[in-house]
């Protein structure tokens, strides 16, 4: 990594978390810390699960309930079973009492008050400058927050990508798509050593897939590889097809190939971009209209 990136990204979090006040002891004036304060925020009128906190947050939950025992403390926050509301006992909720609501309140007025007085020194011109900055960093800072890891075809978290895999390419092929018509991938194909399923996840939520069979002859076929709209253009399909070649490269596959659907044009302008040619038609897939391969090395 190249050390004068390093350094800037340092130099950048140093001036950011002065110019919040993040070093604060009393944040924006509460008389609480930046953690308990966007914790409260974060379970706001509407009231949270624990567990989608800590999911949220990235918090482990030793560090979490340490917070909420401190704004409990406070008179701010309850915490107790959501079958008080007639949910599930098992799951903890965290809710504001009424001192905690007048506290989100004026927590909300003096964030808009803290990002007025940043914009207020600006010109108009700087302004939408900054802002726009602001916004490119928090997409490419969420980019650099998925996790991408193997996971059993079995898992809930995949069969939801995949689901939401399915609905997506039912919208966008001609006529649909009937998984009775499509080449199976049974589950035990995608599960090591005959392949692998990646899972990509943001805060600990399911947001992409992707899958290589490894084959017989040396080859390895890719397979339902799909980001969600919600984060695309964050680089994660890339992120996912280049662990998904390493995968098979790095278990001997020499080359790699595919098949898709003509109406998937963002996907095939990825394969073409990461060196992938179009073949000869290597199935008989209902609903494929491009074959390509690429050559691996280890």
């Amino acid at each position: 990594m190249d050390s004068a990136l390093i350094a800037a990204v340092r130099r950048f979090n140093r001036t950011v978390t002065q110019r919040v006040g993040a070093l604060d002891d009393e944040y924006m004036a509460q008389g609480r810390p930046l953690g308990q304060a966007r914790v409260l925020w974060e379970i706001g009128p509407a009231g949270a699960e624990v567990a989608a906190l800590r999911a949220r947050l990235n918090l482990d939950s030793g560090h979490l309930s340490r917070l909420l025992r401190a704004l409990e403390n406070d008179g701010l926050v309850t915490v107790g079973p959501a079958d008080q509301a007639g949910g599930d006992g098992r799951v903890r909720t965290a809710t504001l009492t009424a001192a905690g609501r007048t506290a989100w309140a004026d927590l909300d007025q003096r964030s808009d008050d803290l990002a007025a007085s940043i914009l207020e020194p600006l010109t108009e011109h700087r302004r939408e400058r900054l802002v726009a900055a602001m916004a490119e960093v928090e997409r490419l800072l969420i980019g650099s927050m998925v996790v991408i890891d193997a996971c059993p075809p079995s898992d809930p978290r995949a069969r939801a990508c995949l689901r939401a895999y399915a609905r997506e390419i039912g919208r966008r092929f001609d006529d649909g798509f009937d998984p009775e018509l499509s080449n199976p991938v049974p589950d035990e194909a995608l599960v090591p050593p005959a392949g692998v399923l990646l899972l990509a996840t943001l805060n600990a939520e399911p947001i992409g897939c992707g899958a290589v069979k490894l084959l017989p002859d040396g080859q390895a076929e890719l397979k339902r590889v799909w980001v969600a709209d919600a984060v695309r253009g964050l680089g994660i399909g890339w992120r996912l097809l280049g662990e998904l070649e390493r995968y098979a490269a790095e278990r001997g596959a020499t080359a790699v190939r595919l098949d898709t659907n003509r109406n998937l044009t963002e996907a095939i302008a990825m394969y073409r971009a990461a060196g992938y040619a179009e073949i000869e038609p290597y199935n008989t897939e209902h609903y494929a209209h491009h074959w390509f391969g690429k050559r691996l090395e280890r």
